[in-house]
């Protein structure tokens, strides 16, 4: 994916996740608020940190992207109406985010490993 690409995506899901979490605070009520604040939490903090890496660590913000979409998607869709099976979705977004989270590690670790060796 491109760098332009990526950017658009990643402004995009915090486009959303501004929108959700407005109307989980102003126009839901119960469980669906929760939802949709729970998903909009999630959803803003990785497509920030995706904005943050995307040049160094792309692979990572890919990662987080697709699983925030996932992961607040399945949240969003519920707290609209959607069927509540839907919530079965909701932990592989979550898997998606902690795999990025591992991936980001794993990248710095061997960055690390990388740079000591040359010193």
């Amino acid at each position: 994916m491109s760098r332009s690409a990526l950017l658009g995506w990643a402004a995009l899901s915090g486009a959303v996740a501004v929108m959700a979490g407005a109307f989980g605070a102003h126009g839901a009520s119960g469980r669906a608020a929760e939802w949709l604040r729970t998903g909009a939490e999630y959803q803003m903090v990785h497509a920030v940190a995706a904005l943050v890496l995307l040049d160094r660590f792309r692979r990572v913000a890919i990662w987080w992207l697709a699983g925030a979409a996932v992961f607040a998607g399945s949240l969003y869709l519920m707290a609209v109406g959607a069927p509540r099976w839907l919530g079965m979705v909701t932990p592989f977004g979550g898997l998606g985010l902690i795999g990025g989270w591992i991936g980001l590690a794993w990248a710095a670790f061997r960055e690390a490993r990388t740079v000591e060796t040359r010193s």
